[in-house]
């Protein structure tokens, strides 16, 4: 049941996402260059609350100062701070990059680790960080929810969670395996684009006559 619905959406969104010329997101943008966890997990934390366009500029600034995790250890947090504003909570999360780096260094023997748990424990990472690090920089499986793969799916009406972490608890009983990795870059591309948090497309998205629109007070 769930394999075909999921196929569905993948196959519609996917196509409508192509057929605009619609690019991935910006850290999935910044993994197609080689992958590094490193630049994924640190992109993905200048990512939150923030724009495509300021995160990728950011992270590109930020790399090209501290090219790995030892040169970001050796930034202090004022340059570290300056390095990626505008990035939203930039100064907390230049505190947290200096600690990370501190930690992976004196822990991990400067690798980051490819472990759940251990990504969560680090300062001012969460379950999307965590699992997107594990996607894109190790090609493990993990579900990835943020905003918009957490509002889209109950929007659809195929599932009926209240929260980002119980959204990927449904998710790994429901979701097929194959579908883990793809998942936050369609669903995150398709919310910015169509199925947008405020005053979403519906008019423009081939799913509308399937979408239940749970939630949608407006809609165009």
């Amino acid at each position: 049941m769930y394999d075909k619905i999921f196929s569905e959406i993948f196959d519609i969104f996917s196509s409508e996402l192509e057929r605009r010329g619609i690019a991935l997101p910006s850290v999935s943008e910044i993994a197609g260059e080689d992958n590094d966890p490193y630049r994924i997990l640190t992109s993905t934390i200048l990512s939150l609350r923030t724009k495509d366009k300021v995160t990728i500029e950011r992270s590109k600034a930020l790399f090209e100062k501290a090219p790995d995790i030892y040169r970001l250890y050796e930034m202090n947090t004022d340059e570290l701070a300056e390095t990626i504003k505008p990035s939203a909570f930039y100064k907390r999360k230049a505190e947290n990059l200096k600690e990370i780096a501190g930690i992976i260094i004196k822990k991990y023997d400067g690798k980051i680790p490819n472990d759940m748990d251990a990504l969560l424990s680090l300062p001012g990472v969460g379950l999307k960080t965590a699992s997107l690090t594990l996607n894109l920089g190790f090609n493990e499986l993990a579900i990835c929810v943020d905003c918009h793969v957490h509002q889209i799916l109950n929007r659809i009406g195929i599932i009926n969670t209240k929260t980002a972490e119980e959204t990927e608890k449904e998710l790994r009983r429901i979701l097929p395996k194959r579908f883990w990795i793809p998942l936050n870059e369609v669903l995150v591309s398709y919310g910015q684009s169509i199925c947008r948090s405020v005053s979403p497309l519906c008019s423009e998205c081939p799913y509308e006559d399937k979408c239940k629109k749970t939630g949608v007070e407006k809609h165009r």
